[in-house]
């Protein structure tokens, strides 16, 4: 089968198409036949060799987290699935991923596709998706009429955190660049800032219960926006090379994110997508040996957003 894989560390270039043997699934585990992956920011950095602490590859490497395609072939032990089942997941980061026309995944991590999109976009799901869920409702607790700023709500995450928010009934200030004002105001911010114009911390009226950081800002950037967040608020960061900041005396709690794979709060995505409640927005739709470029383009900052990646098989 055809897999991207890279047999060192550093930019796109080691990226490249090889022939290797289809995978067999061992005990526990799904072989499917991928229909698409999709460029998460992450990628990038495990490809360039930031994060070999916390994800720890073994190279060569296929990437790919995000997985949306057929179940081919069952392991031992597993049920729940059939083959020729339509299914989606995030696939553990440090294992081989679905960059690939055929790819391993534990059954318990996945859930049913999404009926009302296409197979391949249902991969722009899972990985930011669930980044977005755990985010606002297993950390921040949001309820029903607070006050919630998302900074960087024009990238991946942040669209969905927007949509998620909204239909928690609270109120959103969406911070993005001019190019996302009006996905955002489509996803349902109820207030935009467009951080290249305006001073974000001019901008807020009011204090907020909740700061939502998926932007790369400078250290300073993001303890000022600690100053934003009323007593017993909190910020939730995903930018987990910076560490949150929290101001104690004020009772507001600083909590840096590292997402889990969680196939039930998926199958609660997959269900909002089917019911017409959340948008799945895919920029661009790229064939599996395009792979290089897309993390060429995201390494220049020039991709226009959220990219699938489409297996020769689908």
């Amino acid at each position: 089968m055809k897999a991207v894989r890279f047999h060192e560390y550093g930019d796109p270039s080691v990226l490249h198409v090889e022939e290797v043997d289809r995978p067999v699934p061992g005990a526990g585990q799904i072989r499917i036949r991928v229909a698409a992956t999709s460029f998460n920011g992450v990628e990038g950095n495990i490809r360039a060799g930031f994060m070999q602490g916390p994800i720890p590859v073994k190279l060569p490497h296929t990437p790919g987290i995000d997985v949306a395609g057929t179940v081919d072939a069952l392991g031992a032990g597993v049920d729940g699935f059939e083959v020729g089942a339509e299914v989606i997941g995030f696939l553990p980061m440090a294992e081989p991923g679905a960059a690939a026309e055929y790819a391993l995944a534990p059954a318990e991590i996945l859930t049913r596709a999404p009926k009302s999109i296409p197979l391949p976009d249902a991969a722009a799901l899972p990985l930011v998706g669930l980044t977005a869920w755990q985010a606002l409702f297993d950390h921040a607790k949001l309820t029903s009429g607070q006050r919630v700023l998302i900074n960087g709500a024009g990238g991946g995450v942040g669209g969905y955190a927007v949509q998620l928010a909204k239909r928690a009934d609270a109120h959103v200030i969406a911070v993005v660049g001019p190019r996302s004002s009006e996905q955002a105001k489509a996803d349902g911010a109820d207030e935009i800032i467009d951080f290249t114009t305006t001073e974000l911390m001019d901008a807020v009226a009011e204090p907020v219960d909740v700061v939502l950081n998926l932007a790369p800002v400078e250290p300073a950037q993001l303890a000022a926006l600690v100053t934003l967040i009323r007593p017993g608020g909190v910020l939730v960061n995903t930018t987990v090379w910076m560490p949150a900041p929290s101001d104690e005396q004020r009772d507001v709690r600083g909590i840096d994110l590292f997402v889990n794979s969680n196939a039930d709060q998926l199958a609660e995505l997959v269900g909002l997508v089917d019911s017409g409640e959340l948008n799945v927005a895919v920029a661009q739709r790229v064939p599996l040996a395009e792979l290089l470029t897309v993390h060429a383009q995201a390494a220049a900052g020039t991709l226009p957003g959220k990219v699938i990646i489409v297996a020769p098989s689908a």
